[in-house]
Formats: structure tokens, sequence, C-alpha cells
């Protein structure tokens, strides 16, 4: 089946924006001669993606899509449309850039929750002190030594996948390959291969922690990055739907993305992934305390919005790069390594506004998720932000 020639156009576009800046495609599975016409050719001029995209969106009510198809583009496009301008050299504001990359506004949190969370962490975490000191010994505590963190990562990965064969079935050749990097400014990163194979790169400069690696195999792996790219390449790919073979930062994609990832390892174990994931553990010969994890896992959750307040601080109210540590270790409670890790990420020109992709696509999705009927409902809901091209719009309308 040929590809829509506005479709192509698009994924030529944001093809382009690879020639611009390595890395700002995340994946394509689509027509490597495409891929070759677009590397072989002049590198283009930034303004002339963003009027491109522009051109495009007049173009696509008239173009014979599905209405669900052009709400896709039309965000895709808009978003594309910004990178342009910026890599053009535009002034725009940080909140402006977020809501055309990601079809979300943002505001900063309140303190108050903030607060409230540091209390319920004054609770369930061990010792007296200050929070930070405690929760810097509890980190140290629940690291994973480095020579156990291969045979943990393939232990819950087996686990995972099992569980998500049972409810999402894959394709049989699926497959995930893990391997640990170092000078990356991410914890985990999922690069999809195409034919249901992924390779997912966990950073060793970051210690890794037991509490947090059954969420990060989750997020990258089952039934997260990999899982959506293979039932979106099997389903969505297979039925035509050329767009969904480019994957590109600083786009809407990537917040439904990364809300969902951020929500799986909730939706595939549930209440109760701390028991579970001891069990695991057990079985390796680590000892974990699951419950404690789970309750500070939910009492965290609640300082989520701290690093986008830490962007929001940096790039719309202009404060120093000091300042915004501090506000980091403060609230977050981060030592001032990992606030520095953070900043890395946060003022990385291609990655800076990315934050808001795993803040407000949690709060999204997250809601939506709960506002189910029943379990059965928030499995079914959850198989539709793996199975269809949804946008955060058409998310806000539903219920």
């Amino acid at each position: 089946m040929a590809a829509h020639p506005l479709v192509t156009e698009y994924l030529r576009l944001g093809l382009a924006f690879d020639r611009l800046e390595e890395g700002f495609v995340d994946a394509f599975t689509g027509d490597p001669a495409l891929r070759r016409e677009i590397e072989n050719a002049p590198k283009p001029e930034p303004r002339e993606l963003a009027n491109k995209a522009a051109a495009l969106r007049k173009e696509l009510p008239e173009a014979g899509l599905t209405e669900p198809r052009i709400e896709f583009l039309d965000a895709h496009l808009r978003a594309l449309e910004c990178s342009g301008r910026k890599f053009a050299g535009d002034d725009i504001g940080f909140v402006d850039e977020v809501s055309a990359y990601f079809d979300v506004d943002i505001a900063p949190g309140d303190e108050d929750d903030y607060r409230e969370a540091h209390r319920q962490l004054h609770e369930v975490l061990p010792g007296d002190g200050p929070l930070l000191d405690r929760m810097t010994a509890h980190r140290r505590g629940d690291e994973i030594p480095p020579e156990r963190l291969q045979e943990c990562v393939d232990a819950f990965s087996s686990a995972l996948r099992d569980l998500v064969r049972q409810r999402y079935p894959l394709p049989e050749t699926e497959q995930v390959h893990y391997e640990v990097v170092g000078d990356k400014p991410w914890s985990g990163f999922n690069y999809y291969l195409g034919d249901y194979q992924s390779k997912v790169a966990i950073n060793s400069d970051l210690k890794q922690h037991m509490s947090m690696l059954p969420h990060l195999i989750a997020h990258e792996s089952y039934p997260g990055h990999h899982t959506e790219h293979c039932r979106k390449e099997a389903g969505l790919v297979g039925a035509g739907q050329d767009e969904q073979t480019l994957f590109v930062v600083n786009t809407p994609q990537c917040l439904m993305a990364e809300g969902l990832a951020d929500l799986a390892l909730k939706s595939i174990v549930g209440p109760g992934w701390g028991a579970w994931a001891q069990d695991i553990y057990a079985d390796l010969g680590l000892r974990f305390d699951g419950e404690r994890a789970e309750r500070i896992s939910t009492a965290s959750a609640n300082l989520l919005g701290v690093r986008q307040d830490a962007a929001l601080l940096l790039h719309d109210r202009g404060k120093d790069a000091d300042t915004v540590a501090d506000f980091l270790q403060r609230w977050g409670l981060t030592t001032p390594d990992r606030a520095r890790q953070s900043l890395r990420f946060l003022s990385s020109p291609l990655w800076r506004a990315y934050i808001s992709t795993y803040v407000e696509g949690y709060r999204l999705l997250g809601g939506w998720l709960n506002r189910a009927a029943d379990p059965e409902d928030r499995s079914e809901r959850f198989r539709r932000l793996l199975d269809e091209p949804l946008t955060p719009g058409a998310v806000r309308r539903m219920d």
C-alpha cells in the first residue's frame, strides 16, 4: 500500500530535522530509501522546515484522512513548526515552547503539595535527622551492586515480559537487548530498531536502585516503550498509517509515550508491586523491603513537578544554575551530584522542555486511567494508549 502523499511529506520533514540535530529522530522504521534520500540531500534551512510544517497543516483538512489521523498529524506538524522556528533562532518563551511541542499548558506546582510529600516521607523513611540525609542514606542502601545489575535487569525483564504477553499479546519475534553505557543525561533509553526489536541502554553514571529498577524496566520495555512500539508497528503501521513509522523528540507523541511508560509498572502489576519485586530480589539473594519502597514511591510521586518547576525557574524566570540546583536539592531531596545531573538534562538545547513529558504525561494519562470504572476498564484504557494514535487533546476530551 503506497503511503499518502501528505504523510510522505510529513516523514521527509521529520527526517530532515535529524540533519539539524542528530538524535532528533528517535526512531524511524519506514522506507530506508526515504531516509537515505534525506541524508544525501543538502542540509536544510530551519526556516524552510518551519514553513513546510505550516504549509502541510493547511493542507490537512482536504487530505482525505480519517479524523484521528488528521488530529495526530496536525498536533505533530505544529510541534515541528515550533522546532523549526527555534532552530532558526526565534525567541519563543519556554511555556509557549512546551505548549507547541506537547499540546499541554504548564504552570508552577504548589509547594504545599511538596511539603505534604515530605511529611509522608518523614513517616516512612527510617532514622532521625534531616529528611535529605535520611533519603540519601536510604538510597545508598538501596543501590544495586554493579556486578549484580545485569542479572537483576534480566530477571525483571523476563517477569514483566511474561505478564505483558498474557494481557497485551506481542509478536513472537519481539526482543529487547540491554546494554550499560555512561556519560548520558538520562537513567535509561529505549532505541527502537523496528521489526519488534529494541536496544535499551542503562546509564552506569547514575547508581541504579532496587526500588527503581522495576520501574525502569517497565518504562523502557514491558509494557512501556518497547511494547508500545511493537503494538503500534503491528497494528497502525500494518494498517497503512505510515506516520507511525516516525518518532521524533519534542512532539505530543513523546508526552503520550512517557506518560504511558511512567504508568507502566502500576498498570501491569498494580498495587502490591513492592511485594512482587521483593520476591524477585529474594530469588536473586538480595534483601529488599517492598512495602517501604512502595510507600516511598507513592509519597515521592507528589514531588513529580519539582523538576518541571526547576525548568521554569531556569528558562522562564531566568534563575541561575546554582539557584535551580538548590531548589532541586531542597524540594526534590536530591544530592548535589544528582541535582547537577538533572541540570544537564534541563540545560540541553534539545532536551530542555522534555521534562514536561514526564510531569504532564503522568498527570494527564494517570488521571484518565484512574477514572476507569474498574480494573478491567483500566486495563482496556491502557491498551488504547498502547494501540491508538491518541494525542493529549484527544485524552482531555474523554470521559
